[in-house]
C-alpha cells in the first residue's frame, strides 16, 4: 500500500517517486516502511532472532542473519525468501571479536550501511545457585550475554556513526529487573545489559543513533525451563519481534528506550 503526497523533499530509499509538472509526487510504501534499510540480527538462527529477522524483512528490509549454526540461519534465511523478503547469512560468533569484525567489513562492503543491529544472541543458566556455579559457566553465559553485545556496538556503531543514523536495539530480559534464585549469572548479564543501554544511549544520541532495550518476560523458547507453565499463555517469539518492528518504524525526532513485556495472563 502506498501513501502519496506532492511536495519538494530529499529523496529517501523507501520512498517511490513520481515526477509531474514542476513538482515531485511522492508515495511512501507503508507496507514496507524499512524498504531500503539493512538491518543486523545476532542469535537469527532460531527463537526470538528468527522471529525479529522474518518481521523486519516482511516489513522491507534486507535482514543479515548471525549466528553461530549456519543451517539455522540458512533455514531463517529461506522462510524470508519464501515470503519474497531480502536476507544475507553471515556465520559468527559474537563472543569471538575478530568474527564481527568481519562481518562488520562484510556488511559495510556489500551495503554501505547499516540501519538496524538488534543484539538478540543469548544463552541461558538456570541450574545452580551462584556459590555452585561453575566459573566456566559464569563466564559463558557473560561472554555471551554482555560482552557479545558490548563487541557487536563497538563494531558495528562505526558505520552507523559515519551515516550519523541508526538503531541499537538490544534484547534483554525482565530477569534484569527482577531476583532470579539460581539464575544469578544470567540475571546479572541482563541487569549488565539494561546498564550498558542506557549509558550508549546517551554516548550515541549525539550521532543521531538511538539505542532501546526491551525486556520479555518469558518467552516460549528453547531458552530456559518453563516447568508448570502453560506455553499457550507464555509469551511468544513474535510477540518480542513486534515490538521490536514498532521501535524500528517509530518517528524520527523521538525514541522509546525501554519496553517491558509481559502475558496477558500469568502463564
Amino acid at each position: 500500500m502506498f501513501s502519496c503526497s506532492s511536495r519538494s523533499q530529499t529523496i529517501h530509499p523507501h520512498l517511490k517517486f513520481d515526477f509531474g509538472a514542476n513538482e515531485l509526487i511522492y508515495c511512501m510504501d507503508t507496507a514496507h516502511p524499512l524498504s531500503g534499510q539493512v538491518t543486523a540480527i545476532t542469535g537469527a538462527g532460531r527463537g526470538i532472532g528468527a522471529a525479529i529477522a522474518r518481521k523486519l524483512a516482511q516489513l522491507g528490509a534486507t535482514a543479515v542473519l548471525l549466528g553461530r549454526t549456519q543451517s539455522t540461519l540458512d533455514s531463517t534465511a529461506q522462510a524470508i525468501f519464501d515470503k519474497g523478503g531480502k536476507a544475507e547469512v553471515i556465520a559468527c560468533d559474537v563472543t569471538i571479536l575478530h568474527q564481527l569484525e568481519h562481518a562488520a567489513a562484510r556488511i559495510d562492503s556489500t551495503f554501505g550501511r547499516l540501519d538496524i543491529l538488534v543484539n538478540n544472541a543469548g544463552i541461558g543458566g538456570f541450574n545452580h545457585p551462584l556459590h555452585e556455579l561453575p566459573p566456566d559457566e559464569w563466564d559463558r553465559i557473560l561472554n555471551t550475554n554482555l560482552r557479545g553485545v558490548y563487541y557487536a556496538i563497538r563494531t558495528f556503531a562505526p558505520i552507523m556513526i559515519r551515516a550519523r543514523s541508526g538503531h541499537v536495539i538490544n534484547i534483554s530480559s525482565l530477569a534484569g529487573k527482577n531476583a532470579l534464585p539460581n539464575g544469578a549469572a544470567y540475571a546479572a548479564s541482563k541487569w549488565g545489559l539494561n546498564g550498558l543501554t542506557y549509558s550508549v544511549a546517551e554516548e550515541l544520541r549525539g550521532h543521531n543513533i538511538r539505542v532501546s532495550v526491551v525486556c520479555p518476560g518469558s518467552v516460549d523458547t528453547e531458552l530456559s525451563p518453563h516447568a508448570g507453565k502453560d506455553p499457550k499463555k507464555m509469551l511468544q517469539p513474535d510477540d518480542v519481534a513486534h515490538t521490536v518492528a514498532m521501535l524500528a518504524t517509530q518517528a524520527p525526532q523521538s525514541f522509546v528506550s525501554e519496553i517491558l513485556i509481559r502475558p496477558t495472563q500469568k502463564p
